[in-house]
């Protein structure tokens, strides 16, 4: 007796979603049903605004931020301060960062972060354009790192403090240690070496 599955397009939907980052078979089967079977979904609209997003997002050419136009919102800030200069990996990290509201300079994603596994090199990352940035300064930046603690993102943070250190400019790493609500019975050896190290008068 044949096997019974879900007909040729209800599958080629769940191939689709199964490609999405951290949707497993399970997953894209239970979207794709939902889609085709709630009557909230609107397949329609979800298709639509994919389809505008995907035509009209662009990376911006100053930072890497997602942008509509020439320039991102922030690069298009006046009020933003020039002499500060956030490094992140990607423009994701830009969003953590804005929603704290601690942070009111600019920022540049590279791209992603040095990985010789992962066969990244310096020449995948926009480290260029971040020399350029400044090099045209007219003034005295500050540069802070904001990259992963984790093994790349501890290399990338070294690679750019050693091409750094001949430019125009003051480099910081931002503080890394406990998190707010966490006990030290939960934290690792070296989360609690760089909280230590990152000590602070009160």
């Amino acid at each position: 007796m044949a096997k019974v599955d879900f007909p040729e397009p209800v599958k080629a939907l769940i191939g689709e979603l199964k490609r999405l980052p951290g949707v497993g078979p399970r997953s894209a089967e239970r979207v794709a049903v939902w889609l085709l079977q709630s009557p909230k979904a609107d397949p329609a609209e979800l298709a639509s605004v994919l389809l505008r997003a995907k035509q009209t997002i662009v990376r911006c050419p100053v930072c890497g931020f997602f942008a509509t136009q020439d320039r991102c919102e922030i690069c298009e800030d006046p009020k933003r301060d020039s002499r500060i200069l956030c490094v992140v990996e990607q423009a994701t990290d830009v969003l953590p960062l804005e929603r704290s509201g601690a942070f009111h300079g600019l920022y540049h994603c590279l791209g992603g972060k040095l990985s010789p596994l992962d066969r990244v090199s310096p020449e995948d990352l926009h480290i260029p354009a971040l020399l350029r940035r400044i090099e045209s300064s007219g003034e005295e930046m500050e540069v802070i790192l904001a990259l992963g603690a984790d093994v790349e993102g501890e290399a990338t943070a070294n690679y750019l403090a050693d091409l750094l250190r001949e430019k125009n400019c003051r480099i910081t790493r931002i503080a890394q240690g406990l998190p707010a609500g966490g006990g030290l019975e939960h934290a690792d050896e070296l989360t609690l070496m760089r909280a230590l190290q990152g000590r602070r008068s009160v």
